[in-house]
């Protein structure tokens, strides 16, 4: 390959450029990106960054010292891709040529009904909407989240240390509840209200209000709670609309193997925008943690590299970690193949307990709050499992 085109510039896109480099690719090495600026770290963003105790410059992913000799194409999204004449088509009317491709166009954060153009609301997926969110939070007053969610979750605590009133609502039976399950996610609700958080389960959102700015938003039960201001983390969309029709096979996000491979030899997907198999599973799923990001690409990589012929270990059971008021809740496995859970160590009460999610009796999934050392050594016991289980 004379030319490898690595399409997204986040924390997937990036890791994908380093692989390539590590495992021996020293030809040229495109990296195109949509957003202005450089990769950058996206989990401080709803947390330190919103507090101002971190800038923008320490959200930066790459070294001072780093220098994988990538040519950057930043601020213009990719618009198609030819693979007859294997050019990824710029929005700016150009074409960059490429021998093979990654494809790490993460996704975009989906938004309130109504709420477009109006002042006040909003979604936190770019460090420009946390500078716009930063901005608002230092006016004070009201503030309402939606979404179960990590990033609503985040933000109802960050808001909550700066003073804000905070009301978070959910559409399921608590907070997380997709993610832990509902049993484990009604265990925690309580850190919400020890915080002074108030927490509406089981009525969705109709939309919001306001002249210029929200002044409420409106839920399907006929409520209606004042606001100054609101942010929606209702989940998120794959960037994959710019590949419709490309010829590449899309479900949900780019349709890829347990190595990221794709339908299309020479291209891979990483990241968010890609559905790789989980052999776990036994199905195809979207893995929109920090950790897969930084770790899968570097399976995609040597299979783009090795057409297709590397073996691959397994990917490692996704791992996301979340920080609230203080608590660290730790998750790794799948929690959604489980047929059941229990408290192993500990007390929700206390706010520190460990739980072991289980199929057919087999662990297949931890939870650990405020109780790093038992979820590490837990989380090592499935990453054995899963590699035991041989290769894809």
């Amino acid at each position: 390959m004379n030319t490898v085109a690595v399409v997204g510039a986040s924390l997937a896109g990036l890791s994908a450029a380093r692989a390539l480099r590590a495992q021996g690719y020293d030809r040229r090495l495109v990296l195109i990106g949509d957003e202005t600026h450089r990769p950058y770290d996206r989990p401080p963003l709803s947390k330190e960054f919103l507090k101002g105790s971190m800038d923008e410059a320490d959200l930066s992913l790459e070294s001072d010292d780093e220098d994988l000799g990538i040519e950057w194409i930043l601020g213009t999204r990719a618009d198609g891709l030819d693979l007859g004449g294997r050019t990824v088509r710029l929005a700016d009317g150009r074409g960059v040529r490429a021998d093979g491709v990654v494809l790490a166009t993460g996704s975009s954060a989906r938004r309130l009904p109504g709420g477009e153009g109006l002042a006040g609301v909003h979604v936190l997926r770019t460090l420009e909407d946390a500078r716009a969110l930063r901005d608002d939070l230092a006016r004070g007053g009201r503030l309402v989240v939606v979404g179960g969610g990590f990033v609503g979750a985040e933000v109802a605590s960050t808001a909550r240390q700066l003073g804000l009133d905070v009301t978070y609502v959910v559409s399921g039976p608590a907070p997380l509840a997709g993610p832990l399950g509902p049993a484990m996610a009604e265990a925690l609700v309580g850190v919400h209200g020890d915080h002074g958080v108030r927490v509406l389960c089981g009525t969705g959102v109709r939309g919001v209000t306001g002249g210029e700015r929200v002044d409420a938003v409106l839920l399907e039960d006929g409520r209606s709670i004042p606001a100054d201001i609101v942010v929606a983390g209702i989940g998120a969309t794959p960037g994959t609309d710019w590949l419709v029709g490309s010829g590449v096979e899309l479900w949900n996000g780019v349709l890829c193997g347990a190595d990221g491979t794709t339908n299309v030899p020479e291209v891979v997907a990483v990241g968010d925008c890609a559905a790789w198999y989980e052999p776990a599973l036994g199905a195809h799923r979207r893995i929109e943690h920090w950790t897969g990001a930084n770790e899968r690409p570097a399976a995609a990589v040597a299979a783009l590299l090795s057409g297709g012929t590397a073996s691959i270990a397994p990917p490692r059971p996704p791992y996301f970690w979340s920080d609230q008021y203080g608590v660290r809740i730790q998750f790794a496995g799948h929690g959604a193949h489980a047929d059941s859970v229990a408290i192993e160590d500990g007390s929700p009460d206390d706010r520190s307990f460990l739980a072991v999610y289980r199929r057919a009796g087999a662990p297949v999934a931890v939870l650990g709050v405020n109780r790093a050392k038992q979820f590490t050594r837990w989380r090592r016991q499935l990453a054995t499992a899963v590699a035991g289980a041989g290769l894809v």
